[in-house]
């Protein structure tokens, strides 16, 4: 696992409720994974942005994972940009989908690294021109 450089962070994850933390932890490992992959997405940055651990590239949009009112946790993406709609249009009927803005879960078995990678990869790069 990839270490913490912010304990803030760190303490965010530590904060969630065992479910929650599991899943979270999981996506957090394949977020690394996927921007590990993409020069354009690097440095990557882990900080807190509304509370809960988000994930930054400097031409991508933001990525969020946390709680979720109806789910044990999410993958939130900005809910202005065309991440989720581009996402359902991949993959549709795939997964519970919130609005424009989560994929929801309730189990880390749900986590699939070729869909849900390919949601990360395009958040991470979402500003990247096709011609850079």
């Amino acid at each position: 696992m990839t270490p913490f450089e912010d304990a803030n962070v760190a303490a965010a994850y530590d904060a969630l409720p065992e479910e929650t933390r599991v899943g979270a932890f999981a996506l957090r490992t394949l977020i690394f994974e996927t921007a590990a992959s993409l020069p354009r997405a690097q440095p990557l940055q882990e900080a807190l942005r509304w509370g809960q651990p988000a994930y930054l590239a400097p031409k991508g949009s933001t990525i969020r994972l946390g709680g979720h009112k109806t789910a044990r946790f999410a993958l939130y993406v900005h809910c202005q940009s065309r991440l989720i709609g581009d996402f359902i249009s991949a993959f549709p009927g795939e997964d519970q989908i919130e609005g424009n803005r989560a994929v929801l879960f309730d189990t880390p078995d749900q986590i699939d690294p070729t869909r849900h990678g390919w949601l990360i990869a395009r958040a991470l790069t979402y500003h990247v021109s096709a011609r850079a």
